[in-house]
């Protein structure tokens, strides 16, 4: 069997050992060929192919970003784009199945491909964001919280030197487990995530309330939160190749609002991209290379419009659909049990 690889959407740490666990497992157990598909979809829609062999992997779990590229394509979009030019294009290399290793947005296209073309498609689910609802954790999550408490740890010191208020803003486009999770682990004084909308005035007075403990407060934000004032999320960089709008600056408002409000000299600072580069952390490179052994199994299983999840600690194998037909956001227990330590 000759299977085709890509990477879609935006990278994140882990890329590289997913690959690296499907073509050992290719090789070893399977006698498998790969090939792939360079720049995400692009590659799949222009035809930009590329051999992998056990030697070009070798190494690579440690590794950060992706050896194939991504990009943020719809693959049924352009004159060479959709099912039948993609099928055409897959039969020209001999390619029996795509592996497809993406978050919502490269699933989504993944899963209409197989339901409205019959491509041959399994998916492994990639998002920092961990808000795909049918896997527990997806890789990439945790080394993300952990560059974002690195990073309040780092803000922490600056703002007690100098009596500032802190916003950090992580990534989060609908939810808020990043800032949930290093909020907690940096000790920071609010949490605001796109589950739960809050006043300024309720984030004022937990900020006030810090300084009149003496302490420098310290706020953390997801990119998708938005106050109960707003009816939707901070967008002003256009929209993605989804239609989605590129999310980020909510940090921006709220800092000079707060420090309108409260006379507390306040800072934004926006961590983007840092969170999706270097390393990937020791969790993450276990479960990449735990689900790309898992989907490799799962084409010759000819699981098409599946992809691979974790559940509890076992990979088990899941429809696309249950995956992007709803978000794991953060519960309010889990919000509850934070907002204790708020102020």
């Amino acid at each position: 069997m000759k299977i085709g690889i890509l990477t879609s959407g935006g990278d994140c740490p882990g890329l590289n050992a997913v690959i690296r666990g499907a073509v050992l497992n290719g090789v070893i157990t399977h006698d498998t060929e790969f090939v792939g598909f360079r720049w995400g979809w692009r590659g799949v829609v222009e035809n930009d192919v590329v051999p992998i062999t056990r030697h070009d992997v070798r190494g690579l779990a440690r590794q950060g970003g992706t050896i194939l590229g991504s990009s943020r394509t719809n693959p049924f979009e352009g004159e060479r784009g959709g099912p039948e030019n993609i099928q055409r294009t897959l039969d020209e290399h001999g390619i029996d199945a795509i592996i497809a290793i993406g978050g919502e947005g490269t699933l989504t296209a993944a899963r209409r491909l197989h339901e409205e073309g019959g491509i041959n498609v399994v998916g492994v689910p990639k998002t920092i964001d961990n808000d795909l609802a049918a896997t527990d954790y997806s890789f990439g999550f945790d080394t993300a919280v952990e560059i974002a408490t690195e990073a309040i740890d780092r803000l922490r010191t600056t703002a007690d030197s100098h009596g500032r208020c802190m916003v950090l803003e992580v990534m989060g486009r609908h939810v808020g487990w990043i800032a949930l999770h290093s909020g907690m682990a940096g000790g920071a004084h609010a949490i605001l995530i796109p589950e739960q909308p809050q006043s300024i005035e309720q984030i004022t007075e937990w900020v006030e309330s810090v300084r009149d403990r003496g302490r420098a407060p310290l706020v953390v934000v997801a990119e998708g939160f938005h106050l109960d004032s707003m009816d939707e999320a901070h967008s002003h960089k256009g929209l993605d190749a989804f239609n989605r709008p590129r999310l980020g600056g909510i940090a921006e408002l709220l800092a000079p609002e707060i420090e309108a409000r409260t006379g507390i000299e306040s800072r934004a600072t926006v961590l983007g991209h840092i969170q999706r580069g270097g390393a990937p952390s020791a969790y993450d490179r276990v479960l990449a290379t735990r689900l790309g052994m898992a989907v490799v199994d799962a084409v010759y299983e000819r699981a098409w419009g599946s992809m691979v999840t974790l559940r509890g600690t076992d990979i088990e194998t899941v429809t696309i659909a249950e995956a992007v037909g709803s978000l794991n956001r953060v519960p309010q227990a889990r919000y509850d049990e934070a907002r204790i330590l708020f102020g």
